[in-house]
């Protein structure tokens, strides 16, 4: 008796739909402070400047180490790498839902966003190892996006049914997911670069000093942008930046190639990130936050609106292969798209809240989010050698990640020193102003022949 073997197709299709369960698990969880931070403040006594860190410390762990878990993904093995991860996300999850004070709470939260980072550069560069075909690999990093969608969906309904009963419940939640993954990683081919390069452990520790520098100088900001705190930990960026780019052009195996910021296709993509971490992931964030402070939201009503901005994401993730433009050109429309729900919500103040000015601008900004990821993974993969795809996914997730912890820093700020509405005011228009020149570039984006961006 012979035992039955998975064909090709079938093999593939239980490689992606394992690889897509990580993204969807790890932006699942990151959404969890955006509806729950007023009872999770309350919980653990956490003060307004304890709330910022709360909101930032996964964005801060995600963007820390995304890049470093790249390079280990193609070193190491993605699919050792995969299950790493989601075993350090169960065991950081469990610390979350144990936790009785905010400095606990806060490391937990990093360490889940490190356990994060190891899944999305891990899952993504699976998918682009084991899809080569250029029209299946659409298909796959589309699908991989889409999954991006439905986490920001799945979220905050969750996280707000769970919060009626106790806030701790919803770090439970993960704890499971985490060692499901582990189980299902067994399935997964493993794959690495061709040539093991060796660790460049010196790149590694220099990037997360200048990450983990930069994020605490914006975390801080808003206690004031000159105090001597602030100003010391900008320098520090800057000097470890600096120190960073210097090691990596000196090193024969880089962990980031700085050639590739010499390719107008690696400029589109990691720009692209940083700006939908800025304008559409920070200031999203934060208006969750202005709904239930300053106009009485529960954390379920807030996760209504915001399950309908990503369920219109992961429909717009799903089918945007099949729209017949390039993606430079996905991605300007998608940007175009997000700008609109800024441009219609306004403040409380003026009326903004009107329901069905709620309803179209989350609706058509979800639709644009989920255009902008689908174009964003996909030019991520083809900016980068095959061999380096765990390179090209972590660049990119890595500056998803800065750009979205910035914008929440500087938008708590904001609404801190002008007020909620007139702060509200001003995120809008800076939001609109980035999003539409973004649009401008993406869509008049060139590059050298043979590629196709």
């Amino acid at each position: 008796m012979t035992t039955p073997t998975l064909t090709r197709t079938e093999t593939h299709t239980t490689t992606l739909a394992i690889a897509a369960a990580a993204p969807l698990l790890v932006l699942s969880v990151y959404v969890v402070p955006l509806i729950t931070l007023p009872e999770t403040a309350a919980g653990v006594g956490a003060g307004v400047t304890e709330q910022t860190w709360i909101l930032n410390a996964n964005p801060l762990g995600l963007a820390a180490l995304l890049l470093v878990t790249g390079s280990l993904a193609d070193n190491l093995g993605r699919r050792r790498l995969f299950a790493y991860g989601a075993a350090a996300l169960a065991a950081t999850s469990a610390v979350g839902a144990l936790a009785t004070t905010p400095a606990l709470l806060i490391a937990a939260r990093i360490g889940q966003g490190a356990a994060g980072a190891a899944l999305l550069a891990a899952s993504l560069g699976i998918v682009g190892h084991v899809f080569v075909d250029p029209m299946a690999r659409a298909k796959a990093t589309g699908m991989w996006a889409a999954a991006l969608g439905a986490g920001l969906a799945a979220g905050p309904p969750l996280a707000g049914a769970l919060t009626l009963l106790n806030w701790r419940a919803v770090y439970w939640v993960p704890v499971a997911g985490g060692i499901a993954l582990v189980i299902a990683s067994r399935a997964l081919p493993e794959s690495r670069a061709g040539h093991r390069s060796r660790t460049d452990l010196a790149g590694m520790a220099l990037l997360a000093a200048a990450l983990v520098a930069l994020l605490s100088a914006v975390t801080l900001g808003r206690t004031g942008w000159t105090s001597p705190e602030v100003l010391g930990l900008l320098a520090a960026t800057v000097v470890f930046t600096a120190a960073f780019a210097l090691v990596e052009s000196r090193t024969a195996e880089p962990m980031l190639d700085l050639a590739l910021f010499r390719q107008p296709l690696f400029l589109l993509a990691t720009g692209g990130a940083l700006l939908n971490g800025l304008a559409i992931i920070g200031v999203g964030s934060v208006t969750a936050t202005v709904w239930q402070h300053a106009h009485g939201f529960s954390a379920f009503d807030t996760s209504l609106m915001f399950t309908l901005w990503a369920s219109a994401s992961l429909a717009a993730a799903l089918t945007a292969r099949r729209i017949p433009i390039r993606p430079s050109r996905l991605l300007a429309l998608g940007y175009l798209l997000s700008s609109t729900n800024l441009l219609l919500l306004g403040t409380g103040a003026a009326g903004g809240w009107v329901l069905w000015r709620v309803l179209l601008g989350f609706g058509l900004s979800g639709i644009g989010a989920g255009l902008v990821n689908a174009a964003s993974a996909r030019l991520a993969i083809d900016s980068v050698p095959p061999h380096r795809a765990g390179m090209g996914s972590g660049a990119n997730n890595t500056a998803r990640y800065i750009g979205s912890s910035v914008g929440v820093a500087v938008a708590i700020s904001t609404l801190s020193s002008l007020g909620w509405d007139a702060g509200m005011d001003r995120m809008l228009i800076v939001g609109v102003a980035m999003l539409l020149a973004g649009a401008v570039i993406a869509f008049a984006a060139k590059v050298r022949a043979g590629t196709t961006p």
